[in-house]
């Protein structure tokens, strides 16, 4: 661990990532130390604090919705600690109000999920009063669409029945959608994301 330190203090692009899907904070995790990053993870507000504390990052990428916790509120805590860090809010559901709220405490950007991992790394190291330049792709509706409803089932532990009441759609409909989702996927990447419906 003192290694770790040591490695991590000497290193201007320190990122703290925070996550609570442990599939996509992987992910993300490897996407962004592909681009440089000495990256720090939590999938909780409070170790992400505790992790603030510790170490002094750079930058954070802080998922809206937390369970337990919030997002908003490990903005603040770093704000608050590190007046320099810049941190971008991540979520699967993007509205106005959210937004401002994380502006206001104290995130550079906001970004839909999914994010294209280039897109936030120009988010992150947009100039200071600056903003990222636009991304080069947006995402389709449908690819947006498709994001949310495996948002919401994840966080519905992969229950269909509660899922499809809370999107408002019949079950059925919903099992036809995550079915032709799975057949898009290869065997290893349904194991770790999706598992079997029954």
């Amino acid at each position: 661990m003192k290694l770790e330190r040591a490695t991590l203090e000497s290193d201007a692009d320190t990122l703290l990532i925070v996550e609570n899907d442990t599939l996509l904070l992987a992910q993300l995790r490897r996407a962004m130390e592909a681009r440089g990053f000495a990256v720090l993870t939590a999938s909780t507000e409070s170790d992400a604090i505790d992790l603030a504390r510790e170490f002094a990052p750079r930058y954070a990428l802080v998922d809206l919705r937390l369970e337990p916790g919030n997002g908003l509120a490990v903005v603040t805590a770093l704000h608050l600690l590190h007046p320099e860090c810049r941190a971008v809010i991540l979520s699967g559901y993007g509205n106005i109000p959210t937004a401002v709220s994380a502006v206001k405490a104290g995130a550079i950007d906001y970004l839909p999920k999914p994010a294209d991992p280039d897109e936030i790394a120009d988010a992150l190291r947009a100039p200071v009063g600056g903003a990222a330049k636009p991304p080069e792709h947006s995402p389709s509706p449908n690819a947006v669409r498709r994001q949310h409803i495996l948002n919401v089932f994840a966080e519905c532990d992969h229950n269909v029945s509660v899922t499809a009441r809370r999107l408002g759609m019949h079950r059925r409909t919903l099992q036809r959608l995550l079915a032709r989702e799975i057949d898009s996927h290869t065997t290893d990447e349904i194991e770790t994301t999706i598992p079997r419906l029954r």
